[in-house]
């Protein structure tokens, strides 16, 4: 979740008069860490990945599942046990957003050798049964992206009612502020977003059109004039931060070994965010109905959007100094090498001042306004102990502002004084339901860096349509129906790897575009004339790389879940869900799921991660079933 700072949180009014300060020191900040470590070299690659749970509670008598509030008192059982203990313990643990919510880490970053890809599920099924452990009866941790009935009445125990009057952090009509976790920084965030836009978050989903959706799907909201503006017809409206930052997602953050090779992954990676996500996509249910999107990357950008009318447009520039073209949690709006300069087709709004003063610091062109635009963000928290800092060993101002903005790709510069090198955050993927699964998609784009940098592979397209693939990245079944720009001559050099791919097309079509509409499939899998295919390009390094047979083993077992994904013979999460919902003897084809639903949708969601039961739709004939007592909750019942 960012920065997690302690001390006493300051109003929105408050952190503005600091802001000019913020952003000023803020730099600061960065130039001593970037002269400091900008020539270092030969940081081995480390790489570690983030998996954020919620804590359900199962009511077997009644049929209903609802998210526990006790996400605090398990992360600090969690951690006193653990980190704590023991500086070497295998799992780490920490604060997400929601109070029902926890999210864990490896112990220690794992290395560059293919043995480690044999231990990352490993070591996330030792942080379900640990989590699990301290879970009362008929508690458990479940990963799924996003709780169908989340801002229903009476989601949360214990029950508590939204607070939509002044005074409260959200001013939530479905959301209350008890579900928000109890550190200053998050309902801090949530409040400022809303006195900094000047009005509550808007969040608009649209609503699945079944056979018994009432057609035009109209809410209305007599009680709030604000909500009954900004609700659309045939939409699904939310108006808190909880709706999105309450949701979980799975991320892969790398070391790289020099600033350079970091800012070639960034950009490289920054292209699949949207292909990723796609076959990722696990969230097509909010607020008790079924949506017509499959994943939540738009449902937390509008939650956490704290542009002001002036700044979106809707009102002439007199408060603020500049348009915003996206809110703070989005795709990138730059490249950072050199090579994805001119690719760079997206209007960059940017502090000039900022932007001239990292030039003459000996910043160069790319690097200087990719910071100068994150600095056009406002500061959202600040606490009063933190104002006053020692710039040449502190970074808490410059992370303010970039732990804030929300991108696909995040740029991570070292800790100041640390032996941590240059970083890069991947950021798009939607979690799974099983170890299994998250496994299997972090191991895909780690080793995916791998084969991009051992071949220079060059996968940059125009920015615009990389943002155009978001946008197709969430509708419902993108993963089989939608079509991605992408590149069609990866490997300029004719590398060998793909036997002459790359300069064979090169030299046939030369005067063609360099990219075209593809299918997730061809993406993935290849096409024979058109792309060689991820997956195979995948197994080719596998097959000139010494592994032994049980990580050859599980990594194949991991992309064949991809490959199949990727054409259709499996399922996404997204999907799967919907067919359940679908087939639930009590849907009325009308788009509402009811407690019962979700119940019976949670509940089998819990039997397949602690694999207690079988899922082939999901998950093929390539998951083992290893059996384990990760549940606190009778699957009988």
């Amino acid at each position: 979740m960012g920065l997690l700072s302690q001390g006493s949180p300051l109003s929105w009014e408050e952190t503005k008069r600091h802001a000019d300060h913020v952003r000023r020191h803020g730099i600061l900040q960065f130039l001593h860490i970037y002269h400091a470590v900008k020539d270092r070299h030969k940081d081995v690659l480390k790489w570690g990945d983030e998996v954020e749970y919620m804590l359900v509670s199962f009511d077997h008598e009644n049929k209903k599942v609802r998210l526990v509030l006790s996400g605090e008192e398990v992360l600090e059982t969690l951690q006193e046990k653990g980190e704590r203990t023991n500086p070497n313990h295998p799992t780490l643990w920490r604060p997400e957003y929601g109070s029902y919510m926890i999210e864990g880490t490896p112990g220690q970053p794992y290395g560059g050798t293919m043995s480690e890809f044999n231990t990352v599920e490993d070591n996330m099924r030792k942080r379900r049964k640990e989590a699990t452990a301290l879970l009362g009866e008929n508690q458990a941790l479940c990963t799924i992206t996003s709780f169908p009935r989340l801002g229903c009445p009476g989601f949360t125990l214990p029950e508590f009612k939204p607070n939509p009057v002044e005074g409260g952090a959200s001013k939530s009509l479905f959301f209350p502020d008890e579900a928000i976790n109890k550190h200053p920084r998050f309902s801090t965030l949530t409040r400022n977003i809303r006195h900094r836009r000047g009005e509550k978050v808007v969040i608009n989903v649209p609503i699945f059109k079944d056979k018994n959706t009432p057609s035009p799907f109209i809410e209305t909201f007599p009680e709030d004039e604000e909500a009954a503006k900004a609700s659309k017809p045939d939409h699904i409206y939310m108006d808190a931060m909880g709706f999105g930052m309450g949701n979980c997602c799975l991320q892969v953050t790398f070391q790289a070994c020099s600033i350079s090779e970091a800012r070639y992954l960034y950009d490289q990676l920054a292209t699949i965010c949207p292909i990723v996500m796609a076959l990722s996509a696990a969230s097509p249910f909010y607020r008790g109905y079924v949506s017509d999107i499959d994943c939540r990357w738009g449902v937390i950008s509008a939650s956490v959007d704290d542009r002001t009318r002036e700044e979106r447009g809707l009102e002439p520039l007199k408060n603020n100094n500049y348009r915003i073209s996206k809110s703070r949690y989005d795709s990138i709006d730059s490249y950072l090498s050199e090579c994805g300069e001119k690719y760079n087709d997206i209007d960059l709004t940017i502090d000039k001042e900022i932007y001239e003063q990292l030039l003459q610091e000996g910043i160069d062109h790319l690097l200087a306004q990719h910071v100068a635009h994150l600095f056009i963000r406002d500061p959202l928290t600040l606490f009063e102990e933190k104002i006053h800092l020692d710039d040449a060993n502190e970074s808490d101002h410059f992370e303010n502002i970039q732990s804030t903005n929300w991108q696909t790709m995040r740029f991570k510069p070292p800790p100041p004084n640390s032996d941590i090198g240059w970083r890069v955050e991947f950021r798009p993927m939607e979690v799974q339901l099983t170890d299994f699964e998250n496994s299997a998609y972090v191991v895909f784009v780690v080793l995916l860096t791998r084969v991009i940098l051992s071949y220079k592979l060059d996968f940059l397209i125009p920015l615009s349509k990389v943002d155009e693939n978001m946008k197709v990245a969430q509708k419902r079944d993108a993963v089989l129906r939608g079509m991605f720009y992408f590149r069609k001559d990866i490997c300029k050099g004719g590398n060998t790897m793909v036997d002459g791919y790359g300069k064979a097309q090169h030299s046939t079509e030369q005067a063609l575009e360099e990219y075209a509409l593809m299918s997730i499939d061809t993406i993935i899998n290849g096409k024979e004339g058109v792309f060689p295919g991820l997956i195979p390009i995948l197994n080719s390094y596998l097959e000139n790389m010494e592994v032994d047979v049980d990580t050859r083993c599980s990594i194949l077992n991991y992309l064949k879940l991809i490959k199949k994904r990727a054409s259709g013979e499996l399922m996404t999460v997204a999907r799967w869900m919907r067919e359940f919902i679908a087939n639930h003897p009590d849907y009325k084809q009308d788009s509402v799921i009811t407690d019962e639903m979700n119940y019976s949708l949670i509940l089998k969601c819990n039997q397949i991660a602690n694999e207690l039961c079988e899922c082939p739709e999901l998950l093929g004939p390539a998951f083992r079933k290893v059996k384990y007592s990760g549940s606190k909750t009778d699957s009988s019942t």
